[in-house]
């Protein structure tokens, strides 16, 4: 193992809320957008839904032992905003809120430090009733959804993050339509985009009132390349796509202003914020959160939308079963690149996986997954080599502990470490959790 990984460096994995709880209604929780997604025909491959997923909810125990047995010192997940607060705000729901109680103590009992997320795309359908992330007062439903939590929790949870991915809500959910609540429009998707950024806002500034422990932002990363022989043409396309997708919601979060290009990316559609709400987004927090998959290479294509850019296939690369490029130096890019200029922030990263094809069952009780074990080596070996040249990373989390319901792909694609035999629940370790297990035991020894 590289030498730079610190003594106290966080091993975990990470999950969802919607993705593995399954009992969507169960005790009291009200219904999220993702439930009325599943059941909007040709949303969700093969017709899958949350509705059991893993049934994490009732196996919660049972999990927690497969962290322990793994090694984990850390398991970043999602508290399911409706589960806390049926109705998105008021009613406080004791149920939902003593299951993420329970969950927290048993990862405490296994020694295994917690890292919650407040919101990972499951927002309360009777929030969306009143426009969801086109209403401006989303930011204060927010910020009081926070209070709840944080009063329950904070004792025990040391680093909470606000919005996973804010981009993915609003370029999938509101400018695609790929993702719930399934929305299509240019126009909608820069007013989600600010209200989610006002959202973390308020929600740090109502943390920093109650709360004593860390909180963040999570964002994810995709570096922007340039073919061999760029064109001034594929140059500009190329500026447009870095500034949509990654700088337009840490510029803002942390300088307080957009990035100069977002006009001409939105066109008619970018509102004129005023500059005193642009720069009351700014906020300090304590650290960021990375989810890196993959990089892209990219041309002009004037057919693009809303970034005139297409991507381009790399030749003799190795590319995942969602059509992702594995390319671990850009993870420590993007590593470096946070680090020089967002001001040294402490960063994590949150979720790095890839989903390679797994068979439906365990054969002879195994799970062989030598590309996954591969994408884990060369990648963890990059966070090292970012460390090694001087970014402040303090944990990693491999996506995901479980294979899980992939959103729009159903359970058509796998990720997790951990076999999930979606007709019996039976989970059953890869040789991909073996081996990330096998590393972390060689860290804690000091060995290489």
């Amino acid at each position: 193992m590289n030498s730079a990984f610190p003594r106290d460096f966080l091993w975990g994995c990470a999950t969802s809320a919607y993705q593995i709880e399954g009992s969507p209604l169960a005790d009291g929780a009200g219904p999220s957008i993702w439930q009325r997604f599943a059941r909007t025909p040709g949303r969700i491959s093969n017709g899958d839904s949350g509705d059991v997923a893993c049934d994490h909810y009732r196996r919660v125990r049972e999990d927690v032992a497969l962290m322990r047995e793994l090694g984990l010192n850390a398991y970043r997940f999602s508290i399911a905003w409706g589960r806390v607060l049926p109705d998105g705000r008021g009613r406080i729901n004791a149920a939902g809120l003593g299951f993420y109680e329970r969950l927290v103590d048993e990862l405490l009992a296994a020694g295994i430090t917690p890292m919650a997320t407040l919101y990972h795309w499951d927002l309360p359908a009777a929030l969306d009733d009143r426009g969801g992330w086109l209403n401006p007062d989303i930011a204060h439903w927010f910020a009081d959804y926070l209070g709840v939590v944080v009063k329950a929790l904070d004792d025990r949870v040391p680093l909470w993050a606000t919005i996973n991915e804010p981009w993915v809500v609003a370029d999938g959910g509101y400018m695609h339509g790929v993702l719930a609540p399934g929305h299509r429009s240019a126009e909608e998707a820069a007013i989600a985009a600010h209200h989610l950024l006002r959202a973390h806002a308020h929600g740090v500034r109502a943390y920093r009132a109650i709360g004593r422990q860390q909180i963040g932002l999570v964002v994810n990363i995709e570096p922007k390349h340039l073919p061999p022989n760029a064109s001034d043409a594929d140059r500009r396309a190329q500026s447009l796509a870095d500034a949509y997708m990654n700088r337009q919601y840490l510029d803002p979060a942390i300088f307080g202003r957009y990035p100069e290009e977002l006009p001409a990316v939105f066109g008619a559609s970018w509102p004129d914020w005023p500059d005193s709400e642009v720069d009351a987004l700014a906020v300090p927090i304590d650290f960021l959160g990375l989810n890196y998959y993959t990089r892209s290479v990219n041309a002009a294509d004037p057919l693009g939308w809303p970034v005139p850019v297409r991507a381009l296939r790399q030749a003799g690369a190795i590319y995942t079963e969602t059509g992702w490029e594995l390319h671990p130096r850009s993870l420590t890019e993007t590593l470096l690149w946070m680090h020089e200029r967002y001001g040294g922030l402490p960063l994590y990263v949150t979720e790095n996986g890839a989903a390679f094809y797994d068979p439906p069952c365990a054969i002879d009780g195994a799970i062989d997954d030598p590309l996954r074990v591969h994408y884990l080596q060369t990648h963890i070996a990059a966070v090292g080599d970012a460390i090694a040249r001087g970014a402040d990373v303090r944990g990693y989390c491999a996506w995901s502990l479980l294979d899980n319901l992939e959103w729009a792909h159903g359970f058509s694609k796998r990720f997790g470490l951990v076999h999930v035999n979606f007709e019996t629940l039976q989970r059953t370790p890869k040789a991909s959790a073996r081996w990330y297990a096998q590393m972390i035991a060689r860290h804690r020894k000091g060995g290489s």
